[in-house]
């Protein structure tokens, strides 16, 4: 914990999605173990759900219950988008938009320092301004991602001119203002499949123009990453909002309480049974993450694969989203019945940090949500990736540029794969020679990824009040020419006294050059 810097009250208020509230809570937690308190807002359902907090902690880290306004057409038990089909999400927005007043009553009420906030509610933007509060964007989407969304400052705008995209497809390629050649975008089925986020639903409020806004009214940005990893697109970021931009690091899911570390949970118990009797390096693991839901197609082509694959595999299967999903769907006739000597299926809630760590698991079949991501780097198990929605799309072609993960093969239209298809890309990165390659790659960014030391000294707390003092981006900006980088940026502020985010020169790091990395 730190004691010579001054202790600030930070209040953080994430969207209602598993995947967006857990790494807020990962970064809450490094920021309480510093030292400083943290207010951790959120609704009374998904407080009760999320994990509990280290008691050296506690006292630190408060949680906020802000009671969910009930709307048409959202049932009354659905907090979070896990509850939800797809379609109805747009409810929970017009819900949480209407949290407003009561966020604001806290805040004039408990008067943070910094309040960090989602896309989601782009609204606390101009409420922390109205209060004098300094504000963060907290993008849990990595730099690349929110690099897509179009420059809010005029002087950005006026100097890369607008890119006016007509056509859904239009988002299937870099847009103008990415001056650097990149293979990172969207594919046209991912775009197909997320039409409503750039097109409008009836929260009245489109994402696009979420993240726009909630770019527009803060004071910093703060992006989960690190400055080694994608250094020309935090730069970028600099460039085209015109505000300090600082990565929190990638925020590895650390253990928790419960049966995450019971070791006389019986459902656990079991599943560690059926894990020990497997081959070293063998198993592949199988989970979507808590959004993602595979249509009947999908479904029977994933399975038809996995059998064809002839590994044993670990599957957590989501078979509806939540208990408001009326299309169910069901593994192909007879195929647990033939694979039951080599493989699980779950259809709840797994310890997935634990089976991950498991010396049997050879390999992880994602979405490639971020978090997955990362802990599959945490335990160095390789990533075969198959997209579904939102930021999955970007992180998988970062993924691919970068030489750590293999895309199953998709129709580019309308993303439909084969059977032969799952199969051959699971033999190839779990035991094909070919495959080497990608296994050799995690294991050589673990170190950056979930180096706990390196990620907690990230003293966010003491970053952002520097960067009310930010001297704004390079005259002769670098993110136009990706391979002269010294990756310094606001990451050079850690445990320093430096004024300005790009003082330091850096050098290439020998294990991480062939990544076309840089470390300070």
């Amino acid at each position: 914990m730190e004691s010579n810097t001054k202790k600030l009250h930070i209040a953080m208020f994430p969207w209602s999605a598993f995947g967006h509230m857990i790494p807020y809570l990962e970064l809450a937690k490094l920021i309480a173990q510093q030292g400083h308190k943290v207010s951790f807002i959120a609704t009374d359902k998904n407080i009760d759900r999320l994990p509990k907090p280290p008691p050296s902690i506690s006292s630190l880290l408060t949680f906020v219950k802000l009671p969910l306004p009930a709307v048409p057409h959202l049932p009354a038990e659905a907090e979070a988008t896990t509850d939800l089909p797809y379609d109805k999400v747009q409810y929970l927005k017009i819900a949480y938009d209407r949290l407003r007043e009561p966020m604001k009553r806290f805040l004039q009420e408990s008067a943070p320092d910094w309040v960090m906030y989602d896309f989601a509610p782009h609204w606390v933007g101009p409420v922390a301004a109205e209060l004098g509060i300094p504000c963060a964007f907290f993008s849990i989407m990595i730099a690349s991602c929110l690099a897509f969304v179009e420059p809010t400052a005029e002087e950005a705008v006026a100097e890369v001119g607008w890119d006016e995209r007509t056509e859904l497809e239009d988002y299937a390629r870099p847009p103008k203002w990415v001056p650097f050649p990149t293979t990172v975008t969207f594919r046209v089925f991912e775009i197909l499949k997320m039409a409503d986020s750039f097109t409008g639903n009836d929260s009245g409020v489109k994402d696009i123009d979420r993240f726009k806004l909630s770019l527009k009214g803060c004071d910093v940005i703060a992006v989960r990453s690190c400055a080694e990893f994608e250094p020309e697109w935090l730069h970028l970021l600099e460039d085209l909002h015109r505000k300090p931009v600082f990565p929190v690091g990638q925020l590895p899911t650390t253990a928790v309480s419960g049966v995450d570390n019971d070791n006389t949970n019986t459902e656990w118990l079991a599943m560690k049974q059926w894990l020990d009797r497997q081959e070293k390096s063998s198993v592949v693991y199988v989970a979507f993450g808590s959004e993602a839901k595979p249509t009947q197609h999908e479904l029977t082509e994933i399975a038809l694969g996995l059998e064809r694959s002839e590994l044993p595999f670990f599957w957590v299967l989501k078979t509806r989203r939540g208990p408001y999903d009326t299309e169910v769907i069901e593994l192909p006739e007879g195929f647990e019945t033939r694979t039951r000597d080599r493989g699980m299926v779950c259809t709840g809630w797994v310890p997935q940090l634990r089976i991950l760590s498991h010396h049997s698991v050879g390999g992880f079949l994602t979405h490639s949500g971020w978090t997955s991501v990362v802990e599959a780097i945490q335990f160095e198990r390789p990533l075969i990736l198959l997209t579904f929605l939102a930021d999955q799309g970007i992180n998988a072609r970062l993924l691919e540029a970068k030489e750590m993960a293999y895309s199953i093969p998709r129709d580019e239209r309308d993303g439909s794969f084969t059977r032969d298809s799952v199969a051959e890309s699971l033999r190839r990165v779990v035991v094909a020679e070919e495959g080497k390659l990608y296994r050799d790659n995690i294991k050589a960014m673990k170190g950056l990824f979930v180096d706990r030391v390196r990620q907690e000294r990230l003293r966010i707390p003491t970053l952002m009040p520097r960067a009310l003092h930010w001297p704004g981006p390079s005259p002769n900006s670098e993110s136009s020419s990706p391979a002269q980088f010294k990756v310094c940026g606001p990451l050079t502020w850690i445990g320093s006294d430096r004024a300005g985010p790009r003082d330091v020169s850096c050098s290439p790091s020998p294990a991480l050059a062939g990544f076309g990395l840089r470390t300070f």
